[in-house]
């Protein structure tokens, strides 16, 4: 019964800072009109909404990836021959959006627990993390 008020206090705590940040944003609003844009995004003059929709999608990106010649693509393909590109990619993809990095190693791995055989001689947890780490840099995770 103890965490209840902590958790009520927090979560109250919680509200009165977004409801003064929002007040912050009004009034920078109606302090500094359009300009306020700049206290909030740095490249507002930028060329980023010319751009905006010209990225691949994350799941394009990560096809593109497996039908590559990356060795962890190939070894990603050997060991789930009995799956699609499109079932793999579409995986991976549900697994990138998932917040923590550890997680998602955990939940690629379940993926190649999957389709595991005794000739297997790979480390699962390794393949999971290069793959982990080999998405993050072609999707680019932050920009999420």
């Amino acid at each position: 019964m103890v965490n209840k008020p902590i958790d009520r206090q927090q979560r109250l705590e919680k509200f009165v800072q977004a409801v003064e940040t929002a007040q912050q944003l009004q009034d920078n609003i109606l302090k500094y009109g359009l300009n306020a844009a700049y206290l909030y995004y740095e490249d507002v003059d930028g060329d980023w909404l010319a751009k905006w929709g010209d990225e691949d999608a994350p799941s394009e990106l990560i096809t593109s990836f497996l039908l590559s010649n990356d060795l962890i693509a190939l070894n990603l393909r050997e060991m789930l021959q009995d799956k699609s590109i499109s079932e793999i990619s579409n995986y991976l993809d549900n697994c990138m959006n998932i917040s923590t990095e550890e997680n998602r190693v955990f939940a690629i791995k379940d993926l190649l627990i999957s389709s595991i055989n005794d000739k297997n001689g790979i480390d699962l947890l390794n393949l999971a993390q290069q793959l982990v780490d080999k998405l993050e840099d072609i999707i680019d995770i932050n920009a999420r």
